[in-house]
């Protein structure tokens, strides 16, 4: 299967969309298409040996649309594509308003004056003629499409609607002048729908500033060393394996390894993270970060497309392409809309004219404003661009949210279940607690267990050695040194023989277990109880003190379970560890619920016991969680930006914060209540709009919609909801 993503022009409201999507999904070989209205963009799955990418762009042409492949994300291609939108419907709402203003005031301001001016009608005439057939062109070109295909769309609504007052007003003005004509209607009409059009595209192309200002942060070129000579070339020139020379305040072209040099590295950008990162050989350093101080070489390892900044991007683009299932209502709901619409114009035309009996030009007016006040524009922009800013939200906390679905999904979550080491815990041993009994003091007590674990590979005794190097102690090199399988160690420095292990090994040895070591039992038991792995230090027979380990919790993590506790969520601790050390863990961080000793393989089925009662999150380091986190409703990955955590999660965490996971529900909460306003909105808009204009109040209080105030409110709904989705920019997560 292959996936790729095509711009369309030409889209106007969400039935152009759905019949875009339709046509896709009926091309053999796609398996998936999601058209967005928003971000004017088809995202295709199909199976290149039944189809291509040409013949998709052919589909979407035949339904009467423009199409083009899209080229590799950079923010000139996406910046130029929107600003030349704007552009040309800035162009021809001016050109209509030059029209539309003369219009308005010779068809109704000098008439509410009682002014005359001769051939007042064939002035009207002459100033519509062209915001009809040459502004309101597109109009026909969409409502042309749309009747091939045997659907109706916005364009439908506005072309007949507009074309029924303007060919009513040349048959009055050519055969009935006493009727009364309506050009100035149509025209001001259009004018208003072109300036919805205007004011919608400005306020969406705010709703893509979270990709802009990331495509932004890219540096335009590099200095690479080719043939021994430094040479600056663009960065889409830099090739995988390149030496790549960075100096202090530049940013860092492309993703590598350090070979030469160290520095503190600036990661806010891409983790979220204030403070600089110390980096040194052999570290990896991300494209877009800003080095601070230091100079220093790297080897490129991902260039062009995959660096870790293009890999957010496309996310995010993905992201906001993807359709919230919410979505599919309103979808279905435009489908079927415009038709019935329709049919509700061609009633209120008859009911007015052949029930009641009214003129002809009142039944007209009267079909033409429930055609125009009903296009389902607010309702096709209700969900994308409420998901545009929440993703965008998201990417500026360091949350990238894969997709529609996922944000959606993320706002019902009943219980969320964390992997213990590296998510609560830091996943690295540390030495806790240093409890001397014949050794001198408690240096001299590290200084022998540090230089007797320097041959051991095991990450306790790694733990130990790097304890004891911070503080600064010199440490003696071992002989004899022998692992002790299930037990512990054997070393000699100089010509005492040391034993450091568990208690097994004190008795395997005959330690002296004296009145000093018996004092500190119940200690050892306490510190056991925590969770924390407790080594007895012995040389020869004579116990000197014990040292504990344990993988510390991160200190956030309490915190981010109380925010979720308080916002009603179930938390659940998963882990192989033993029971005591689980639950040991789970107190700290203040969980309550545990399961402990689970093989990974088994922690899917955990995950699947707790979704037959609610939506599960799971919140894993995307690499050995990866079936939990596939099989979890919401798979919400830890790691600054790692591959595997990118493409195991349906959300990452950039900045390794377990309070993101609170945040990025309640982000959730916050999108999901701006899609349900908006949705509120364009249905009650439209379900109060259309019985007003259909005249339904009239015979009561003799109120009436004119189509200009219709088309005014028209226009206004769909900029309302772009702008009510802004608003969530700010709200505080």
């Amino acid at each position: 299967m292959k996936d790729t993503d095509i711009i369309i022009t030409g889209m106007h409201c969400a039935s152009c969309s759905t019949l875009i999507e339709r046509a896709l999904k009926k091309t053999e070989g796609v398996t998936d298409a999601n058209v967005n209205l928003t971000t004017e963009k088809a995202s295709v799955k199909f199976d290149p040996k039944k189809t291509s990418a040409p013949e998709l762009i052919k589909a979407i042409q035949s339904k009467g649309y423009g199409a083009a492949l899209e080229k590799s994300s950079n923010s000139d291609n996406l910046d130029d594509r929107q600003q030349k939108d704007i552009a040309k419907i800035k162009k021809r709402f001016l050109i209509s308003l030059v029209f539309a203003i003369p219009s308005f005031i010779v068809g109704m301001v000098f008439m509410w004056m009682g002014i005359m001016i001769p051939y007042h009608d064939y002035i009207l005439w002459f100033l519509a003629s062209p915001v009809q057939f040459y502004i309101g062109s597109e109009f026909y070109k969409g409502m042309w499409a749309a009747l091939k295909n045997r659907s109706a769309n916005m364009d439908t609504l506005i072309a007949v609607g507009t074309s029924a007052a303007y060919f009513f007003s040349v048959y009055a003005v050519l055969f009935s002048p006493e009727v009364g004509q309506y050009f100035e209607t149509s025209a001001i009409l259009i004018t208003l729908v072109i300036m919805g059009k205007y004011l919608e595209a400005k306020a969406k192309g705010k709703t893509s500033e979270a990709i802009k200002k990331l495509m932004t942060l890219s540096p335009k070129t590099a200095t690479v060393v080719r043939n021994g000579i430094e040479q600056k070339i663009s960065i889409d020139d830099v090739l995988t394996g390149d030496i790549v020379i960075v100096k202090p305040g530049e940013k860092i072209p492309v993703d590598g390894k350090i070979t030469e040099g160290s520095s503190s590295v600036d990661e806010a950008m891409i983790t979220g993270e204030s403070l600089p990162v110390e980096k040194k050989k052999g570290d990896i350093v991300i494209s877009a970060t800003i080095n601070k101080h230091g100079s220093f070489r790297f080897k490129a390892t991902n260039v062009g497309e995959n660096t870790t900044l293009s890999r957010i991007i496309k996310l995010i683009e993905d992201a906001q392409g993807k359709k919230a299932p919410i979505q599919r209502f309103a979808d279905a709901v435009s489908a079927y809309f415009v038709p019935i619409v329709i049919v509700i114009a061609i009633l209120t035309f008859i009911t007015w004219k052949f029930v009641f009996a009214k003129e002809i030009e009142f039944a007209v007016i009267t079909a033409v404003s429930v055609l125009v006040i009903a296009c389902p524009c607010s309702l096709g922009l209700a969900t994308p661009t409420a998901i545009m800013v929440g993703t965008g939200m998201g990417a500026k906390n360091g949350i990238l949210i894969k997709g529609g679905d996922s944000l959606e999904t993320a706002h019902k979550i009943k219980y969320v279940v964390f992997d213990k080491t590296g998510t609560i815990t830091h996943g690295k041993p540390e030495v806790t607690d240093l409890v001397a009994i014949s050794a001198k003091d408690e240096d001299e007590l590290l200084t022998i267990s540090a230089s007797i674990e320097k041959g051991s590979e095991h990450p306790l005794a790694e733990s130990i050695v790097k304890y004891a190097e911070k503080k600064g102690l010199s440490l003696t090199k071992a002989k004899d040194f022998k692992a002790i399988p299930g037990h512990g160690i054997e070393a000699k420095l100089g010509k005492k023989t040391y034993y450091f292990g568990n208690a097994k090994l004190m008795a395997k040895i005959n330690a002296d277990i004296d009145a000093d070591f018996n004092k500190h039992e119940d200690q050892i038991l306490k510190l056991e109880r925590q969770g924390k792995t407790v080594m007895i230090l012995a040389e020869s027979k004579k116990i000197l003190g014990f040292v504990a380990v344990a993988d510390t919790i991160k200190q956030t993590s309490k915190t981010a379970v109380q925010q979720l506790q308080k916002m009603k969520i179930f938390v659940y601790m998963i882990t192989g560890d033993n029971k005591q050390t689980a639950e040991a863990i789970a107190g700290q961080a203040g969980i309550h619920h545990v399961f402990a000793e689970v093989l990974p393989e088994d922690k899917a089925n955990y995950v699947k016991k707790l979704q037959k009662t609610g939506v599960v999150a799971m919140v894993g380091d995307g690499i050995n969680d990866a079936p939990a986190l596939a099989q979890a409703d919401i798979g919400i990955a830890m790691g600054s930006g790692t591959d595997v955590a990118m493409e195991t999660g349906d959300v990452v965490l950039m900045k390794n914060d377990l309070r993101d996971v609170a945040k990025a529900i309640k982000l959730s909460r916050m999108t999901m209540a701006k899609i349900r306003q908006n949705m509120f909105w364009a249905l009650f808009y439209n379900v109060l709009g259309i019985p007003v204009a259909a005249g339904i109040l009239y015979p009561f209080f003799g109120i009436l919609l004119s189509p200009v105030l219709a088309g005014a409110a028209m226009a206004m709904s769909s900029v309302s909801v772009v702008t009510n989705s802004l608003l969530l920019k700010n709200k505080r997560l």
